[in-house]
């Protein structure tokens, strides 16, 4: 069996690292998503406690921290698979006996359109907010 030559294997070495570095960003950006949901959240919550003078009402299981931290952890799983899968299909082609496997590609994206489902009902939800109570007229004293 001949062997591929060098320039080949480097192309396959080079492709396998922008294939690592482009799961790499899409983790990064599932962090910081993760990061700015669950901190908008937290801010809508204070600007609405400020208008209206009534603590927020939060639900224990379905809020947008919860949201944010379920998508923190996913970009942190997803390095680590993208570091996995890198590092098979590096010896995958060291050997010259490269396999695709789609199974990752599947999980993440039905791991993300379920988190994406899952935030749907904050950017729809509105919470109607009172408008605060008129304050009297004041009756000011003429002097003249």
């Amino acid at each position: 069996m001949d062997k591929k030559p060098q320039v080949d294997r480097q192309r396959e070495h080079q492709a396998n690292e922008r294939t690592f570095l482009a799961w790499l960003r899409t983790s990064i950006a599932l962090i910081g998503f993760g990061f700015a949901i669950a901190r908008f959240g937290i801010f809508l919550r204070q600007i609405q406690v400020a208008v209206t003078q009534a603590e927020a009402e939060i639900h224990p299981l379905f809020n947008s921290e919860n949201l944010g931290v379920m998508l923190v952890i996913f970009g942190i799983v997803t390095i680590a698979l993208a570091a996995w899968r890198y590092n098979r299909v590096f010896w995958q082609i060291e050997r010259g006996d490269y396999r695709p496997n789609r199974l990752i590609i599947w999980m993440t994206t039905g791991i993300v359109m379920i988190l994406g489902a899952l935030s749907l009902p904050f950017v729809f939800w509105r919470n109607q907010i009172p408008n605060p109570p008129a304050s009297p007229p004041n009756k000011q004293q003429s002097n003249y």
